[in-house]
């Protein structure tokens, strides 16, 4: 296609091309970019200074100094106790939950907590910290049972030692309800 002459292309200054700016930008950016930085600074300015090099020595000294005194002067930690974890928190929480509506032996809350898919040490921390007392929920858990079935004196003991209460325990429910 042939360009008429009487609309011949008007040539843009060099100022308003784009390339020309982007080239600007990149040699101001290299320009900048080439000064050093204030380490590079600081090293080249104390290189080669005997004055330097010793207030350097005097400082290590004093560095160590104070290490040595720092040393003789510490006191025993104080050992804190381990935070607990959210593992042990949600297990602490999950225990409370059960003991709400149901009776569980010690044992028996932490084998419903493993099952839940808590850790053995979640689940004991849970089964040691919700407050429960085991005696009661031996009370409860025999009430449970009765109410739901007959049981002889020794038939209910020994079921609620199969459900994890100690002999003490399951004594104490039992004669607790009655028997």
């Amino acid at each position: 296609m042939k360009r008429n002459k009487q609309n011949p292309k008007v040539k843009k200054s060099i100022f308003k091309r784009w390339w020309f700016w982007v080239i600007i930008i990149v040699l101001l950016f290299g320009i900048g970019g080439a000064g050093l930085s204030d380490d590079d600074l600081e090293s080249t300015a104390t290189e080669g200074t005997e004055e330097a090099v010793a207030e350097e020595a005097v400082a290590e000294e004093t560095v160590a100094e104070e290490a040595v005194v720092e040393e003789a002067v510490v006191e025993e930690p104080v050992v804190e106790e381990d935070p607990i974890t959210i593992g042990e928190k949600n297990a602490l929480n999950t225990a409370k939950d059960y003991l709400d509506y149901s009776a569980f032996s010690y044992t028996g809350l932490i084998g419903q907590l493993e099952y839940e898919g808590y850790t053995t040490e979640e689940a004991t921390y849970g089964s040691d910290n919700c407050g429960a007392n085991w005696n009661d929920q031996a009370e409860y858990c025999a009430k449970e049972y009765l109410d739901y079935d007959s049981f002889s004196r020794q038939g209910l003991i020994d079921q609620l030692v199969y459900e994890g209460f100690t002999t003490e325990q399951a004594t104490y429910g039992v004669e607790a309800n009655g028997y």
